[in-house]
């Protein structure tokens, strides 16, 4: 899933990115609000940690405006402040969550799931569809509780597809967020999904021609 993370501390953006990406996300890293406003109404990410503290247009700023123009990327908030009066700013701004400085990547990663999954709306860290399941925690995907082997990119494909489980998702919505920024070509796409169709099954993930890729919802 592609993350938009907003940070204008060079070595806190760094550890996050790379917490983030060892967690299997792909990171667009931005330090300035002006840039974080625009990445975040233009283009489609899973979710948002921003900083609150940004220089310029600050992030609290930047909430509001993609709120106030319908913009629901679900926004975990960051602050070296950390006091209540703009914990309470920062939720009425439309933050899901809030985590103030210095903070674990541990936890970091474990908020950013939870909103995640309630904006997909689940529950548990285990988000089951069928025999499939995924443990966001452990990073594993099991069929019929058979631990199945999946690269990176793969682990990608299937977590994106399973929280959009019922909905038809653009070949190029995928594809950014399974390789970020790296040009890939349609024919990967369909390379990949070919891959892990032969690892979960022919009918896991389908084709929706000229439309996108599908991974039924077996549990509706």
């Amino acid at each position: 899933m592609r993350i938009l993370l907003v940070e204008d501390d060079e070595r806190i953006s760094r550890d996050v990115a790379k917490a983030l990406q060892a967690a299997g996300y792909v990171v667009d890293a931005v330090a300035n609000g002006e840039e974080a406003w625009f990445l975040g109404d233009t283009e489609n990410f899973a979710a948002v940690i921003l900083d609150l503290g940004l220089p310029g247009l600050d992030g609290l700023a930047v909430l509001e405006r993609w709120r106030e123009q319908g913009r629901r990327t679900p926004v975990l908030a960051l602050s070296a402040r950390g006091s209540w009066s703009e914990r309470v700013a920062g939720i009425d701004a439309g933050a899901d969550d809030y985590l103030p400085k210095p903070f674990q990547p541990e936890e970091l990663l474990a908020r950013l799931r939870s909103i995640i999954r309630r904006s997909a709306g689940h529950a548990s860290s285990v988000t089951r569809n069928g025999a499939l399941s995924l443990d966001e925690r452990s990073m594993t995907i099991r069929l019929d509780e058979t631990p199945i082997e999946l690269t990176a990119i793969e682990y990608r494909l299937v977590a994106y597809l399973l929280h959009r489980r019922g909905q038809v998702v653009p070949q190029s919505d995928l594809a950014e967020h399974v390789y970020g920024h790296d040009q890939q070509s349609s024919n990967a796409v369909e390379v990949l999904i070919g891959r892990v169709r032969k690892k979960l099954g022919a009918q896991a993930i389908e084709t929706k021609r000229g439309f996108g890729y599908s991974m039924p919802d077996l549990d509706a």
